[in-house]
């Protein structure tokens, strides 16, 4: 039925597994699953809003034992499973549910381990409603399955109970591979490449392991020390880190390309998109991602002195957070745990065409956040420092080329709301490389990105390859995973060209 070939062995091992089990474990496993016909879907529970914004701490509990497996049993395991097709790493995602509604969950790690390198975070802050959950087939009536919870769960049980190892290579070839970035598609490849036995460094600019998911994510929807966790297993699996080095100011790139037989390029996009409207230039007015880098750090344990001042400080103010994203759902968030006066989020689209997930919409109005949807900043009013955000009220027109309606100000709407601290999260964009690496040879895209070969994950410098948000922009972690993995496999390919072309020429000689 046009599925790909991957999918079709799947499923029908899948079909091939029911039939040849005996008639009564077919039964025994008819009520097992599918009772999402009779019962109803639960997420874990949630710590009251006034409670969580004292602190920092992930906001959801874990599912014991009876509900994760009661949860996994509502899977109707259809024949199409589009949850698992609209994954971007393609998770096998209705057999580990019904390896978890049977209780053997090892089994169910193992299987979902063999498609995602870091599922206990893909399980916390992936925007399941958009992805798997999402495109879940059971009739909206009895809601989808709850499938992030269960990763999450599913992976915290193999870590209790010491099921998740570091990459053990079942032997040690002699080639390495340096990577630059230590984010979710760094990571993910490196972890590929250490399975296959190459030797790997990673180097960072930053002095811990993660990038966004240490500075970018906020505590209460991504502890540390599930970041932490992962990167001392990839330590303990051979993995080499090299932090605190900026390529191409503390090291030049052509020294680490001559350092390594390949390499990689996952820095991910840092540079803030910006906004040109009068006053941006005021005190107060500052970039998304260094208030939340200035939160995580202070949250760590490092001394921060824009944090200090109050600079990079919510409290006692009220705060204005411009944009709908994700990036923006983390600021208000983060503000008012940080006992901020008042917090409100500027968007100018309205709720259903905002690109933020919904469940952080919703967490973000339990915990006091103000939304002013249809509105667009004109301009930041003060002296030295921000006093206020003159805004303007928007109106959805005709639709354009992308299918979105265009926003469109309303004449004589323009209104003022007071704001002594101004986030900008407007979404982010890629250093200029080339000039940063001393490589100009190495091409761009039109948007700043690195351009590659999808089909190599290639660069146009030879044995320099790309992947994550530095390829495809701004984009999701698990997106990030995924093009990690593919780097990887990429990696290896070409690693094994390299290493046969001086046996073939030998051989034709």
């Amino acid at each position: 039925g046009g599925q790909p070939e991957w999918w079709v062995c799947r499923h029908w091992t899948h079909v091939f597994f029911y039939r040849m089990r005996s008639g009564e474990a077919r039964t025994d496993m008819s009520k097992k699953m599918l009772s999402f016909v009779t019962t109803g879907k639960e997420t874990p529970s949630k710590r009251e809003a006034d409670v969580r914004v004292e602190d920092f701490g992930e906001i959801y509990d874990e599912f014991d034992k009876d509900v994760a497996e009661t949860q996994a049993s509502r899977c109707s395991q259809c024949g199409v499973p589009f949850c698992q097709i609209n994954c971007p790493l393609h998770n096998n995602i209705p057999d580990w549910l019904m390896l978890t509604a049977e209780g053997r969950m090892e089994e169910a790690y193992k299987l979902s381990a063999q498609t995602n390198n870091m599922p206990e975070i893909c399980g916390r802050i992936c925007p399941q409603d958009r992805l798997c959950e999402g495109s879940c087939v059971i009739e909206k009536g009895f809601e989808s399955v709850t499938i992030g919870a269960v990763e999450k769960h599913i992976t915290e049980t193999a870590f209790e109970n010491g099921w998740v190892q570091p990459p053990q290579p079942v032997a040690e070839r002699s080639e390495s591979v340096g990577i630059i970035g230590a984010g979710p598609a760094g990571l993910a490849a490196a972890d590929m490449l250490r399975q296959q036995g190459y030797q790997v460094t990673i180097y960072d600019r930053y002095d811990r392991v993660g990038g966004l998911l240490i500075y970018g994510i906020p505590g209460f929807k991504l502890e540390k020390h599930v970041v932490e966790r992962r990167h001392k297993l990839l330590v303990d699996g051979g993995v080499t880190f090299q932090l605190n080095v900026n390529i191409g100011t503390d090291r030049s790139f052509e020294d680490v390309r001559a350092a390594h037989d390949a390499v990689l390029i996952a820095t991910g996009v840092y540079k803030a998109r910006d906004i040109s409207v009068p006053g941006v230039g005021l005190g107060g007015v500052v970039p998304a991602l260094d208030y939340l880098t200035a939160s995580n750090r202070k949250s760590l344990g490092d001394d921060v002195a824009a944090f200090e001042s109050g600079e990079l400080n919510a409290e006692g103010r009220n705060v204005v957070v411009v944009g709908g994203g994700d990036t923006a759902m983390d600021c208000v968030r983060t503000a008012i745990r940080q006992n901020a006066k008042s917090v409100s989020c500027l968007y100018r689209r309205d709720r259903a065409n905002m690109p933020g997930s919904q469940r952080e919409v919703a967490n973000a109005e339990e915990e006091g956040v103000v939304f002013k949807w249809l509105s667009a900043p004109q301009a930041f009013l003060g002296d030295n420092r921000v006093r206020a955000v003159q805004a303007q009220k928007i109106h959805l027109g005709q639709p354009d080329a992308t299918g979105r309606q265009v926003p469109q100000i309303i004449d004589g709407s323009a209104h003022e709301i007071e704001a002594d601290l101004v986030i900008k999260a407007l979404g982010f964009d890629p250093e200029d490389l080339p000039q940063m690496f001393d490589a100009p040879a190495l091409q761009v895209s039109k948007w700043g990105t690195i351009s590659i070969d999808w089909q190599t994950m290639m660069t146009s410098l030879p044995g320099v390859f790309a992947a994550g948000d530095i390829v495809r922009g701004a984009s999701l972690v698990v997106w990030g995973v995924r093009d990690g993995r593919d780097a990887a496999d990429a990696i290896h390919s070409y690693i094994m060209a390299q290493s046969e072309a001086p046996q073939a020429a030998v051989a034709g000689a």
